[in-house]
């Protein structure tokens, strides 16, 4: 192959793992949320594989940091209660008695273990071509203050949630059993809110654009999101992200 084309073939490459690095996920194949903890010994090879799924760029991937693992001698920096309460919905969601890290939940549906990344790709296919994907659109954009949402039609009652997460952030853990190690972590979820009720018809949405944070790693997903008869989460219909600083993705 010519230099030339060599050259145009790496510099495509790098300007695509660019847009993924930058959060871009125009038309999501599924949505993975990774349940972890910094106090877990098994976890740090999930958060590289949530990492490669940013980088990676087609599904909408999310690090949720859970805090029933702060026991072990190091509380995670990054957990909260709400986060728990959220993967024990999924158990129940999916008729598990109980939680385990790392566990990835895809689209709301299934669960597997939060390393393998082509067991994760394969599951979101295997949804995908079962009727079980992404189908209803969901768009985002920021217009002057305010994040715009429109979500399209479909079948069905669902919630339209925001989670709200920092892109990329490092800690270093003095105790517990990754110590002495310093952790990389992507699209970690501070906040989770509903904002809305769908009902099958387009909508349209609008949300104070200052909700993203002042920091430019800041970003949010919105989740087309249906809910199980105690509110718990369940199955994603819909999905997409919008970073701080982006126009739309």
């Amino acid at each position: 192959m010519p230099f030339r084309s060599i050259s145009l073939v790496l510099l495509a490459s790098l300007l695509s793992a660019g847009a993924a690095l930058g959060g871009e996920v125009r038309a999501p194949k599924g949505v993975v949320e990774l349940f972890t903890s910094q106090g877990c010994s098994s976890c740090p090879p999930a958060d590289g594989t949530l990492r490669d799924l940013v980088v990676q760029g087609d599904v909408v991937a999310l690090s949720y940091h859970v805090d029933y693992w702060n026991y072990l001698g190091w509380t995670d920096t990054l957990s909260s209660r709400e986060n728990t309460e959220r993967q024990y919905g999924y158990a129940k969601t999916l008729g598990r008695s109980g939680v385990y890290t790392p566990q990835a939940i895809i689209n709301g549906r299934e669960h597997v273990k939060g390393t393998d990344l082509s067991v994760i790709n394969d599951k979101v296919k295997g949804l995908n071509d079962s009727g079980k994907g992404l189908d209803v659109p969901v768009t985002a954009a920021m217009r002057g203050d305010e994040i715009e949402i429109e979500i399209g039609e479909g079948k069905g009652q669902a919630d339209v949630v925001v989670a709200y997460f920092t892109k990329r952030q490092q800690v270093e853990v003095t105790k517990g059993e990754n110590s002495g190690k310093t952790m990389e972590y992507w699209h970690s979820v501070y906040d989770v809110q509903s904002v809305g009720t769908w009902s099958g018809q387009s909508m349209k949405l609008n949300l104070p654009g200052k909700l993203m944070g002042k920091s430019k790693k800041d970003g949010c997903a919105i989740l087309l999101q249906t809910s199980g008869a105690g509110g718990e989460p369940a199955a994603i219909l819909g999905a997409t992200i919008l970073m701080a600083g982006r126009k739309k993705y």
